[in-house]
């Protein structure tokens, strides 16, 4: 469960039908998993959360819960796993405020559209790194049904188009990397 896929985080509940939740973890740090884990779970007592922790997990946030505080625990999580201790992530005069959500180049506001600034997160939290064609599509559409066979193309142009056609290389038969 979960051992071939890969994920920036998993926000994982104890309660899992077919397993525990604990055993899942367990068996992704036997397994060397190393990404970042935030527990979910109704499950409150400090004794639980100790568990929890001990276990492997790197935050746990006990129900009833509000939507961004588990967002912005997600993020810090995911950037600390990716060696960014801020929430702005710069590159080559490229500056993005995951906070905000504002871009700029060279200190010039660029304006992406929700997607674009999913997909340019994506590959500055992976500087250097092929990132594939499918794997691009996963993160982009997670649960989507409907994925144009081009849409990837169609995304890259537009960010080589704002922001430069040496920001994001194509590595024939690979993917892409931002280098």
């Amino acid at each position: 469960m979960g051992l071939d896929e890969t994920y920036a985080a998993a926000i994982l509940d104890l309660g899992l039908p077919q397993m525990q939740g604990l055993d899942v973890l367990k068996r992704w740090r036997a397994s060397d998993r190393k990404l970042p884990v935030l527990i979910l779970s109704a499950r409150g007592t400090w004794a639980e959360k100790v568990d929890g922790l001990n276990a492997g997990a790197d935050d746990y946030i006990t129900k009833p819960f509000h939507v961004p505080e588990v967002a912005a625990r997600l993020k810090a999580l995911i950037r600390r796993a990716s060696g960014i201790a801020s929430p702005v992530l710069t590159h080559g005069g490229i500056s993005l405020d995951t906070t905000s959500n504002r871009v700029c180049q060279n200190g010039e506001s660029i304006e992406l559209t929700a997607r674009e600034l999913k997909m340019l997160t994506y590959f500055m939290h992976r500087i250097g790194r092929i990132v594939s064609q499918a794997e691009l599509v996963d993160h982009l559409y997670a649960l989507e049904d409907s994925r144009e066979s081009n849409t990837i193309e169609v995304y890259i142009s537009r960010l080589r188009r704002k922001l430069g056609a040496d920001v994001i290389t194509t590595v024939r038969g690979l993917g892409y990397r931002m280098d």
